[in-house]
């Protein structure tokens, strides 16, 4: 007989844009939660999003400790800013909730190795949302490379474009590197996940051309264990359009996650790109592409694409209810890693105010 387990209730903090389009609608949709209440520390918004929401309770405070119903809920999620995940993470830790928080899941490393000896101190599951690496359409990239079908794996490279003008954060440009400590964990952990290891050989980055401490372009090059190809990461934050594509080079296929339309391209190797081939191609990106819209594009337009967090907030609940083993992609262990090359990265950047400067640091 099939265990029918009750409801986790949890509580949200930080109500900005990503709880309210991510994690509150998917927890709302989810027999496995009940929210009980939500916290943020603007004045009344809190308050107004539980009205519009029905939720029992809502706080305004930094500090979860202060909310008088707390005990009533076994966990907590926090989408707050990143400076301020250390101080929350901590306490709600402390007060015996498991925690499932946005990335980057703290400012230092420090940090970082504190709250992870925290949550296991007192026994209570600390967890990441890493999501992209649950997308349709990393699943059918990491479908292809566990089958074979790409062939040898020749180069993995993640790039990014980002127009300024998008919908971003207000204290984006207060992290250090800016959006780029934001925004790389998600490159850090698809790149990790399909490489099994990463370790940085050089990180370059050409300063803003605004004023700001985003740069213009962050590039970093890494390693694999016994991976002797290429793995690169090329940041573009003062683009016209913004795009985020994760590809996987093969001797035999070519391998494209569309993360932003969460869309998977496979072209076959074009042999000696003549007309046909070139043909082949061309029909082949078109038809997967358009194809795939009628199962991303049309739940992007509703607003219902949620890019894995279903399956990050599904594996949290599993951790809870005492599958520990869900949380191996998402634990705090993974957090660490990552946490950890963010910060090489910033300690071993060079800054480089030229493209010829580029040119020649990496000849």
């Amino acid at each position: 007989m099939r265990t029918v387990f009750p409801p986790i209730n949890v509580a949200a903090i930080g109500l900005g844009w990503v709880a309210l389009h991510r994690h509150l609608p998917v927890m709302d949709a989810s027999p496995a939660f009940n929210v009980v209440g939500v916290i943020d520390r603007r004045g009344g918004h809190a308050r107004a999003v539980a009205a519009q929401r029905s939720y029992r309770f809502s706080a305004e405070t930094d500090d979860p400790g202060e909310a008088p119903w707390l005990d009533e809920v076994d966990a907590v999620t926090v989408a707050t800013a990143p400076m301020n995940h250390y101080p929350i993470i901590k306490r709600a830790l402390e007060i015996g909730k498991h925690v499932l928080t946005e990335k980057p899941f703290a400012m230092t490393v420090a940090e970082g190795e504190d709250l992870v000896l925290t949550a296991r101190t007192v026994g209570r599951h600390l967890a990441i949302v890493h999501n992209f690496q649950f997308t349709r359409s990393t699943m059918r990239l990491l479908a292809d490379l566990d089958s074979g079908n790409l062939g040898d794996i020749t180069a993995v490279n993640a790039v990014q474009f980002s127009n300024p003008r998008r919908r971003l954060p207000p204290w984006y440009d207060e992290l250090p590197l800016g959006l780029f400590y934001d925004e790389s964990p998600h490159f850090l952990y698809l790149m990790h996940r399909i490489t099994r290891d990463l370790h940085l050989l050089r990180a370059l980055e050409i300063p803003s051309r605004n004023g700001l401490r985003t740069p213009a372009r962050p590039d970093a090059y890494f390693r694999g264990d016994g991976a002797h190809y290429p793995i690169t990461l090329h940041c573009n934050f003062e683009r016209p359009v913004s795009e985020w594509h994760l590809v996987v080079f093969g001797d035999r296929q070519l391998g494209i996650v569309d993360v932003f339309r969460d869309l998977y391209v496979n072209l076959r190797n074009d042999g000696a790109h003549g007309t046909l081939d070139v043909f082949r191609t061309s029909l082949a990106m078109t038809t997967q592409h358009w194809t795939q819209h009628i199962t991303s594009g049309l739940p992007h337009l509703k607003g219902r694409l949620f890019y894995g967090n279903e399956e990050v907030f599904e594996r949290f609940v599993r951790a809870i209810r005492g599958e520990s083993e869900a949380l191996e992609p998402i634990g705090s262990d993974s957090a660490l890693l990552i946490l950890r090359l963010q910060h090489e990265i910033l300690d071993r950047v060079e800054n480089v105010s030229e493209y010829a400067s580029v040119r020649s640091h990496l000849e």
